[in-house]
């Protein structure tokens, strides 16, 4: 199974001064090519023993703090994360033969900000992020399914929801930043911003071998 990318490339003139700014145009020409859900992305985690694991989360915020996903806290992830606060996100755009990797370290993001967000999500989701313990096993689907019902019945549609306390987000601060673009020959253009210190201009970048 072979593919062929393009001829077309990306140059180090081309980037914007930091990471953020050349994200934000990958990810406004991934929504624009109208690929599914641009903003999901693999999150990779570790435990404090080093092994690793990896799912498909949605980033729902992002600016020059860093990238930001919600979860339940006491999932694997939300586990290994506070254990251990480095992690690798992955934006697979295969469509456009194009990827993007941050490494950074995560943090817990404020409840404000969690109450904000939670209260855009549709009435389910709200539902659904009480009714699931992530991660941990349940009897059956008609057990998860009792729960949710339960919850509909205590929060019926159009009354508030509150924020479950051990659910809310992270925030993973960019230390790297790699641009994938594919190219003909397997000759891939791989353009890495790295942190060199606090300050928003505090990028260096560097050209990777395919």
């Amino acid at each position: 199974m072979r593919a062929r990318y393009r001829a077309q490339g990306l140059s180090e003139q081309e980037l914007t001064p930091d990471p953020y700014g050349q994200f934000a145009r990958w990810f406004a020409d991934a929504a624009a090519s109208g690929l599914h859900e641009p903003n999901a992305m693999i999150v990779s985690t570790a435990a404090p023993d080093g092994r690793p694991s990896s799912r498909t989360v949605l980033m729902k915020q992002y600016d020059e703090r860093g990238f930001v996903f919600f979860t339940n806290y006491g999932s694997r992830k939300g586990r290994e994360l506070d254990a251990n606060p480095y992690a690798s996100l992955l934006f697979p755009w295969h469509p456009i033969a194009r990827q993007i990797i941050v490494s950074g370290t995560a943090e817990r993001i404020g409840r404000d900000e969690t109450a904000a967000y939670f209260r855009t999500r549709p009435h389910g989701s709200q539902l659904g992020a009480w009714a699931s313990e992530q991660s941990s096993t349940v009897a059956s689907r008609a057990e998860l399914d009792r729960l949710y019902a339960g919850l509909a019945e205590r929060y019926p549609e159009g009354e508030d929801v509150p924020a479950p306390p051990g659910w809310g987000g992270f925030r993973v601060r960019a230390d790297s930043v790699e641009f994938w673009q594919g190219r003909e020959n397997r000759l891939h253009d791989r353009l890495r911003y790295v942190r060199t210190g606090e300050g928003s201009a505090d990028w260096t970048v560097e050209r990777l071998c395919p």
